[in-house]
């Protein structure tokens, strides 16, 4: 993502609203007091309705419902934004070593989330095992040339872990080809700031910790960087005095155990950095701070101990970037 670097400007903010993927949406940018901000809106919310329409398993005409209910060996032309993120999502699946699973779809169902959610109850060996039979990154094929996927037999894409990272890339790219020359884009928490506000000062945000009452506060400047936040704080349920959690292991096929209140990852670009934050917390604070650190990831973990003390741990790159 490149900008120009403006220090002070006659240019205000204008703050903009909107809802999309079951979430909201909020763009603050600089630009023109005489700026079309009507035409603007209905830009950013035809990006995000795109997306949608692409990705979303609660949609079912959406692309990625008609490849989920596909015959078994048929290949599928891809709409680009689809197909990018599809490559993304397997790539860090194998940077991850399954950690990250874009075929998680089964699993996600059967433990009671998602667009398919099955009853959430206690589930039996025999279920989830049936359920985890049908996911496996390494049977999606991509032909790169054609822009085609291969559906191999009962696999059911869900990209939920990645899609809102791409929403926030795919505005900012928009916005910045409209000749907004600074903003900061919010999808569902996930961010991504470019460009400086007005005074010349750039976008600063706080970190989610996974407890409000958190009293380690965490601001980083988004200076041409995208930042997203994943965890077991959100997202979970109760069931026979049973504590489950929204983030899935694809390995073992039973919700994360023991993981961090939430994951910060900090990256050039919000897509990478979304789904790397939930293979991070599959991981582990242990192991996914070891492979944060090997891999000069910038990234930020909360662990929540059982007596409701915290500890925070991130990595050398993060550091850097906090202390910038």
């Amino acid at each position: 993502m490149t900008t120009s670097r403006a220090t002070i400007s006659d240019d205000t903010m204008h703050t903009l609203y909107g809802e999309t993927m079951g979430t909201r949406w909020r763009v603050v940018l600089r630009a023109s007091p005489r700026a079309s901000l009507d035409r603007l809106h209905r830009g950013i919310q035809g990006r995000l309705d795109a997306i949608v329409a692409q990705m979303s398993t609660w949609e079912p005409e959406s692309d990625i419902s008609r490849f989920n209910r596909a015959d078994a060996g048929s290949w599928h032309l891809l709409p680009d934004s689809f197909f990018t993120v599809l490559a993304c999502a397997l790539d860090v699946a194998r940077e991850s070593d399954g950690a990250f699973d874009p075929t998680l779809g089964p699993l996600v169902a059967a433990w009671g989330f998602g667009a398919n959610a099955a009853p959430r109850a206690m589930h039996d060996a025999g279920s989830i095992d049936t359920a985890k039979s049908r996911i496996g990154w390494r049977r999606i094929a991509l032909d790169a040339t054609e822009r085609r996927a291969l559906q191999p037999g009962r696999i059911a894409l869900d990209l939920s872990a990645i899609a809102k990272g791409f929403a926030v890339d795919d505005v900012c790219a928009w916005l910045q080809s409209s000749g907004i020359a600074a903003a900061l884009v919010d999808v569902g928490g996930e961010l991504c700031g470019f460009g400086r506000k007005p005074d010349g000062s750039p976008w600063r945000v706080l970190v989610e910790t996974g407890d409000e009452h958190d009293d380690e506060p965490c601001m980083l400047s988004l200076d041409d960087r995208a930042v997203a936040t994943s965890g077991t704080h959100w997202h979970r349920y109760e069931t026979d005095g049973r504590e489950f959690a929204h983030t899935i292991d694809p390995r073992s096929g039973q919700p994360v155990v023991d993981a961090a209140a939430a994951v910060t990852v900090v990256a050039d670009d919000a897509m990478y950095a979304d789904a790397w934050a939930t293979a991070l917390t599959v991981m582990g604070v242990d192991a996914g701070f070891a492979h944060a650190t090997a891999n000069g990831m910038a990234v930020r973990f909360v662990r929540r101990n059982h007596d409701g003390a915290s500890g925070v741990l991130a990595t050398p790159a993060f550091e850097t970037i906090h202390a910038a």
